[in-house]
């Protein structure tokens, strides 16, 4: 498989990008985004931009992809819905879009979250903007999908870029063996993630919106 990454340098995103480096029916990994991200793989190819929802210069590249696992994403903290918007809906849209007409049956996985709000009407603005992502990408791509993953342990050395996430995550990580046997079906894992994410690209799924549940 051709896979494509965005947002590589992210928590979700360097699980994923891991698991793609090791999986041997994996050829080649292109990762898209406004850094690099400091990986050296035979397999990795990676493409700068510096505005991810602008992908002309590198719409070229994007040709013959089987899969895209769209981990790009940022806390609604602190954002307006407008400022929200763009990161979570303009950008992934026009990676979708770009790719449909490329790569039109390619496995196109948005990760959005647990608690995203698929009628687009609740109260919360985050779900609402994700949650008309989702329906977006699904509508537009044959193969198109959603991850809501629940609670995520990071593994293998993966570091999130977010300062209260890092603090949240070493605040949390003795007590996620009780978390994950309490509550096995809200916990999962970076490199759990990515495995998912390649299950789906080589077999399909029922489900077009997989929750923690789907993932684990």
């Amino acid at each position: 498989m051709r896979v494509v990454i965005f947002g590589a340098t992210g928590m979700v995103g360097q699980g994923v990008l891991r698991e793609c480096l090791l999986a041997e029916d994996v050829r080649e990994v292109v990762t898209v985004g406004r850094r690099p991200t400091g990986r050296q793989d035979p397999k990795l190819r990676e493409l700068t931009v510096p505005d991810v929802g602008d992908l002309e210069a590198v719409r070229a590249e994007l040709t013959g992809v089987d899969a895209c696992f769209y981990c790009l994403g940022v806390s609604s903290l602190g954002l307006d819905e407008a400022a929200y918007t763009r990161i979570s809906y303009d950008y992934p849209l026009a990676a979708a879009r770009v790719l449909a007409e490329v790569s039109r049956q390619v496995t196109f996985i948005y990760v959005s979250g647990v608690g995203t709000d698929s009628s687009e009407r609740g109260r919360v603005m985050w779900a609402r903007v994700k949650g008309r992502a989702e329906n977006a990408i699904i509508d537009l791509l044959p193969n198109g999908y959603a991850a809501r993953p629940g609670f995520i342990q990071p593994t293998y050395g993966v570091v999130s870029r977010t300062r209260w996430y890092r603090v949240l995550y070493a605040a949390t990580s003795p007590l996620v063996p009780v978390l994950r046997r309490l509550f096995p079906n809200q916990v999962t894992t970076t490199d759990g993630i990515g495995r998912a994410m390649l299950r789906v690209a080589r077999e399909g799924s029922p489900t077009r919106v997989l929750g923690n549940r789907e993932l684990r």
